[in-house]
């Protein structure tokens, strides 16, 4: 089983903290995971009285089962009570989201890993992509360097 990512959260967000949750699912959605059919792209987390859910996150009916399940129902999180106060309370003065990373499983349990992220600005994102850029110029003249001297062994 591979984990499932959510590939955009580093591009639009700047990650603060980051913190593992058990997610409570059912028996069809746990297969269905296992069969890497699920999209965590625009999914975000809410606290409410005092619980945490896990909110539009795509988590597709298992092939073989009976398809009664909703892929984009509210899924409970799984925190101490503590985790969840502390989130509750950084939610609250700040301009902030929770976003889910990855969800993966741990010794058969399914783990999502949560993120306490700020929304980037365009310019940030811009960076980010000039950054990227370049480096992706760097390692490939490099690799051209390397290429060209093992050539050179050879004759």
């Amino acid at each position: 089983m591979r984990q499932i990512e959510n590939k955009k959260a580093f591009f639009n967000y700047q990650i603060l903290e980051k913190f593992e949750a058990g997610i409570a699912l059912s028996g069809e959605e746990i297969k269905s995971l296992r069969a890497g059919q699920a999209a965590l792209a625009e999914s975000y987390v809410l606290i409410r009285s005092g619980e945490a859910f896990l909110v539009n996150a795509h988590i597709s009916a298992y092939d073989k089962g009976d398809q009664s399940s909703e892929p984009k129902k509210d899924r409970k999180l799984l925190l101490h009570r503590k985790e969840i106060e502390y989130l509750a309370g950084k939610l609250s003065g700040q301009n902030l989201t929770i976003i889910p990373l990855r969800l993966y499983f741990r010794h058969s349990y399914a783990k999502i890993e949560i993120a306490l992220a700020r929304g980037k600005k365009k310019a940030d994102k811009r960076e980010t992509l000039k950054r990227k850029a370049i480096e992706r110029d760097v390692e490939a003249g490099l690799r051209a360097e390397k290429l060209k001297a093992q050539r050179q062994e050879k004759n």
